[in-house]
């Protein structure tokens, strides 16, 4: 590849990078850019022969992986309604479950049985957030929405790119405006612009009866457009109350088996894409095991001793150093015990340990958002409970007695 292709390659696959860190802040904006970025980057690559696309699908599902994990993780921070939070939490781990099949099989099929849900439920649960207080949903529209998305929306589009094999692009191009799959865009409109008229104003229509339904039939807002996720309350803002938290969780728990789990599956899946499907899932996963306990132990410590982080990205660069230090020791070990003869390129070194690093700071901040704020929650409850008296004492005792 020459200059040019390098450049674009860069800018496409860091645009596929960054993007992803606005969604816990931003999370329609950023989500639907992820989106789009990734329904245009191969049409991208393919204007540049050169660039090889070889191995663009794996490539294509891990990055993937990548944002749809920031988006799961953004729940643990963003998200109060439970139900939507379970249904999300199942929606991604079905989710990561058949991209872990397909980078193990590479049958497309195991896509289409395991449609990724969870990113079309995520923006309808946003969508609600921005007009309303998504607490509204109950249990049944929170499993019809899913069942809708699943049924209507993915189980097609999943068909249509991995059963029938067919490209949108390639598609709009050759069936719609008349001209071949590698004509560039200024050339297909030009054939037939009346097919680009008839889309705007069929996204007119579209806009306008949604913007009638929304005005007329739903209920009333509960506040005005929220683009921005939601501001933490003022009881879990500063760094005192995650710091009692991660300080009286321990290290040994469901966080921490979850953690495992997230970090083992990523990592697989990275791990398969890199190495062109060379590498052993199962000691990718039990070295991400391995991490990521030790990562908890030196995370636990230093809670413990009173480290906190007012920034995020003051988290971030601090952990990419101790991080990189432990992969590195367990790869110097790795290699001692001859389980390993060559030295890991330092190049992907980084890389897994700016991903892990990533993920583990991430999920440990949010879910200590989460689970700051359901115990905040249980003692609102509590407090509830002293004021109504002796029956609601009694009646609240069970549900505040329960672990959070």
């Amino acid at each position: 590849m020459g200059t040019t292709e390098w450049i674009v390659v860069v800018l496409v696959v860091g645009g596929r990078l960054f993007l992803p860190l606005l969604i816990p802040y931003f999370p329609v904006p950023a989500l639907l850019s992820c989106l789009i970025l990734d329904s245009i980057d191969q049409s991208i690559f393919q204007q540049f022969p050169s660039i090889p696309l070889d191995g663009y699908q794996s490539y294509d599902k891990a990055l993937d992986v990548y944002y749809l994990s920031v988006a799961y993780l953004s729940t643990l921070r963003n998200w109060t309604n439970q139900t939507a939070f379970r249904m999300s939490q199942f929606l991604y781990y079905y989710r990561m479950m058949g991209v872990v099949l397909f980078e193990l099989t590479q049958s497309r099929a195991v896509l289409f049985i395991f449609p990724n849900t969870f990113e079309y439920f995520f923006l309808f649960v946003e969508f609600v957030r921005w007009g309303w207080d998504t607490n509204r949903m109950g249990k049944w529209t929170v499993i019809l929405s899913a069942a809708a998305i699943w049924v209507f929306i993915k189980l097609p589009q999943e068909w249509w790119i991995h059963i029938a094999k067919l490209d949108m692009t390639d598609f709009i191009k050759e069936s719609l405006f008349g001209v071949s799959a590698t004509a560039r865009w200024s050339t297909a409109v030009g054939n037939r612009p009346w097919v680009l008229a008839a889309a705007i104003a069929l996204f007119a229509v579209v806009g306008l009866v949604a913007y009638l339904l929304i005005r007329f039939k739903a209920p009333a807002f509960d506040h005005g457009p929220r683009i921005a996720a939601n501001a933490l309350p003022s009881e879990l803002r500063g760094a005192d109350p995650y710091r009692k938290v991660r300080a009286e969780t321990g290290i040994w728990g469901w966080q921490l088996r979850e953690k495992v789990a997230l970090t083992a599956i990523i990592s697989v899946i990275f791990g398969l894409m890199l190495t062109g499907g060379d590498a052993s899932p199962l000691r990718i996963a039990v070295g991400a095991a391995i991490f990521t306990v030790v990562n908890a132990g030196v995370s636990h410590a230093m809670a413990v001793r009173g480290r906190s982080w007012r920034l995020l990205a003051g988290e971030l660069v601090a952990m990419l150093f101790v991080n990189l230090l432990i992969l590195l020791v367990l790869e110097a070990l790795d290699r001692f015990l001859g389980m390993r003869e060559a030295r890991v390129p330092f190049a992907m070194t980084l890389f897994f340990a700016y991903l892990l690093t990533l993920i583990v700071v991430l999920y440990d901040r949010f879910r200590t958002v989460y689970k700051a704020r359901r115990l905040h929650r249980r003692d609102e409850e509590a407090a509830a409970g002293e004021v109504s008296g002796p029956a609601g004492r009694g009646s609240d005792g069970g549900a505040t007695a329960a672990p959070a």
